[in-house]
């Protein structure tokens, strides 16, 4: 593919977003506005408003919360982790940055991305993402003493729950967008390694 030619960003027809239900048109400008470009994640679930506006309240309802024992930027490194183990690009791309942003660290995603185990966390974080990527990977095989594990580190129930619905929720977005080959948008990469344009 030359540099001339941009990936589409799915197999699936792309909506306008400018023909976008009201809601999701001011929520698709609001994106846009406040990172500066429009994820392609929106663009390529455009087409079917009621399923972006479903997947994007499920989003903000598991991934715009700090808890005591789940914060903003390690709910992104459970996506993470388990879109890593899915070999989703879109979402280690793009929620790697987020990651960096929410995280304050240039580093941690890549290295959570890469080999979770290894990555420079502490022990709840480090039982979280191994309950996670189970779940991911081998849901069978989580038990009800891997719940016990994460509330022995201090997680609420909200949070245990937090910590499947955050995997089991982006195990959909993995699947979709392998299914739609969704890429990352190039911005993606730069986020939250060099200092934002003004």
């Amino acid at each position: 593919m030359s540099a001339e030619t941009p990936q589409p960003i799915s197999r699936f027809p792309v909506a306008d977003p400018a023909g976008l239900p009201a809601d999701l048109a001011e929520r698709y400008a609001d994106v846009q506005e406040r990172s500066g470009f429009l994820p392609n994640v929106f663009g390529a679930l455009a087409w079917r408003p009621d399923e972006a506006r479903a997947f994007f309240t499920m989003h903000d309802a598991l991934m715009e919360k700090d808890t005591p024992g789940l914060s903003t930027g390690e709910r992104e490194l459970v996506v993470v982790a388990t879109s890593g183990a899915n070999d989703c690009a879109y979402c280690v791309v793009a929620h790697g940055a987020i990651a960096r942003i929410r995280t304050r660290d240039p580093h941690l995603a890549d290295l959570v991305a890469v080999d979770w185990r290894k990555a420079p966390l502490d022990e709840r974080m480090h039982a979280v993402l191994d309950v996670a990527v189970r779940l991911a990977t081998d849901p069978a095989a989580v038990t009800a003493a891997d719940l016990d594990r994460l509330r022995g580190h201090g997680l609420t129930d909200d949070d245990v729950w937090d910590v499947g619905a955050i995997t089991a929720f982006f195990a959909l977005s993995n699947r979709l967008a392998h299914f739609a080959a969704i890429p990352p948008n190039p911005e993606f990469h730069l986020l939250g390694r060099v200092p934002r344009q003004r």
